[in-house]
């Protein structure tokens, strides 16, 4: 399994998020609490909205097959750059290669797609689930992981026109391919996809028992219960995280997202809603 964080806001440098908090993203990709493994040393992804809005119209990213703890360049890149908004993921493989390609956020055209879990017996589902794929889309199909053929099926499924419906389909067919093949329990996944604009944040897994995922308060709350954190009085009303696993800065800074929930964040806000795959 693996980790992630997303971010939304006013722009930042990455570094402060990815390496600064006491359980930032980078020390979990060493002593995850609560993740299926404690390491997550398998490669690493970041993809990061320019601030420029003329070019803010595709994300840059970076990928690298080492562990995110040792890598000189993700840290450079990290402390120079600031960003609205941004996706970092530390892997850990649940069975596919160690390769650049099967590092996430996976991007297509102004889109990125980062996952925590898994298809259940892939390997004897992928066929299937591949031929599912739009002939358009298909060529660009890059790595060999369950979490880019997840997104190239929420692509194929409308995921530019609208991710919550695509990604229901998406995974009611992957349900129903596996319940051809006599596979149980198939889904685990907390999803997060964003058009540079909105971020989508899914949990859910077929078992309803899905990995952890939690999002941080309003700015705003945490002013009121921390009136006496400095730190607070210049971050920005917009500032909005979602990750794996809290950061560690305050106990009560985050929020688990309740089970087969979806969210959407913009401008600060966010709105929760039931996950029905279908």
């Amino acid at each position: 399994m693996c980790r992630w964080m997303a971010f939304s806001g006013s722009p930042l440098m990455i570094d402060s998020l990815l390496y600064k908090p006491k359980h930032s993203l980078i020390d979990q990709s060493q002593h995850a609490e609560l993740g299926a493994e404690t390491t997550n040393g398998d490669g690493f992804g970041l993809g990061w909205y320019p601030t420029d809005p003329v070019t803010r119209q595709t994300p840059g990213t970076f990928h690298g097959v080492g562990p995110a703890w040792s890598n000189r360049n993700l840290r450079d890149l990290a402390e120079h750059i600031r960003s609205p908004l941004f996706f970092a993921h530390v892997r850990a493989s649940s069975g596919t290669a160690v390769q650049e390609t099967n590092c996430h956020p996976f991007r297509h055209e102004r889109w990125l797609w980062m996952h925590n879990g898994s298809i259940r017996d892939f390997a004897r589902l992928k066929r299937d689930l591949l031929l599912e794929v739009d002939a358009d889309l298909y060529p660009l199909i890059q790595g060999s992981t369950d979490s880019e053929a997840m997104f190239y099926l929420a692509l194929t499924y409308g995921l530019r026109d609208d991710p919550v419906a695509a990604v229901e389909r998406m995974v009611g067919f992957v349900e129903s391919t596996a319940a051809r093949h006599g596979v149980e329990d198939p889904v685990q996944m907390t999803v997060a996809t964003t058009d540079g604009e909105r971020i989508w944040a899914f949990r859910y897994s077929t078992a309803h028992q899905s990995r952890t995922l939690f999002y941080s308060r309003t700015v705003e709350g945490l002013r009121a219960v921390h009136p006496e954190v400095e730190a607070l009085r210049v971050l920005s009303a917009q500032d909005r995280l979602v990750v794996s696993e809290p950061l560690g800065v305050m106990p009560d800074a985050f929020r688990e997202v309740p089970e087969s929930t979806y969210s959407v964040i913009y401008d600060g806000q966010d709105e929760m809603s039931a996950f029905n795959p279908r």
